[in-house]
């Protein structure tokens, strides 16, 4: 098989999140509310 990824993977040491890009993760995470019935899984967005 080829090898298809690349000897050195660049470092970026300097990835820092914008202040709204957390923010909209937090209340994202905030309003999503998984159910559980028997086996089955529900994803709802409570916005």
């Amino acid at each position: 098989m080829a090898k298809i990824y690349p000897k050195a993977s660049p470092k970026n040491e300097n990835l820092l999140p914008k202040d709204e890009t957390v923010n909209f993760l937090l209340n994202y995470s905030k309003a999503l509310r998984v159910l559980k019935y028997n086996k089955l899984k529900f994803e709802a967005l409570l916005n």
